[in-house]
């Protein structure tokens, strides 16, 4: 590994989430005005991901105000506080440039439901007795 390898690896933030095109999440942004700072949260859809490492950025789009707004956030800068996925959507493209032609319901997306980790591990313990038992008494 050369020497801009590790200083971009020093450089990653450890707790960034696992963010996919077509999730809404919450961005919280360090916003300096004058001699005051407070944190600006933008929430919106993730439209177009780029880059990788410590370059990786997301391009969130939102409506305000019946405007279009989009925005680029670089994942690993220290201006930005942490990123929150609101819901995940089920996309079949890698760029959802075409939302921005879409207006009202036409621009929403097919939400993904997450189920919770408990209700999982229920279901596979569940799966993992049933197996047991077939294989008990198949011989």
């Amino acid at each position: 590994m050369n020497l801009v390898q590790q200083i971009e690896k020093q450089e990653m933030k450890q707790d960034a989430p696992q963010i996919r095109i077509g999730d809404t999440v919450r961005a919280h942004i360090r916003i300096v005005e004058g001699n005051k700072e407070r944190v600006q949260v933008v929430e919106g859809v993730v439209i177009k991901m780029r880059g990788s490492a410590n370059r990786k950025t997301i391009t969130v789009r939102k409506v305000s105000f019946g405007v279009g707004v989009e925005r680029i956030f670089p994942l690993h800068s220290p201006r930005l506080e942490k990123v929150e996925v609101v819901k995940h959507a089920r996309v079949r493209r890698a760029k959802l440039y075409y939302l921005r032609e879409l207006r009202g319901k036409a621009a929403r997306l097919k939400e993904i439901k997450v189920q919770s980790t408990k209700k999982t591990g229920r279901v596979r313990k569940k799966r993992a007795k049933a197996a047991a038992k077939k294989a008990a008494a198949q011989g």
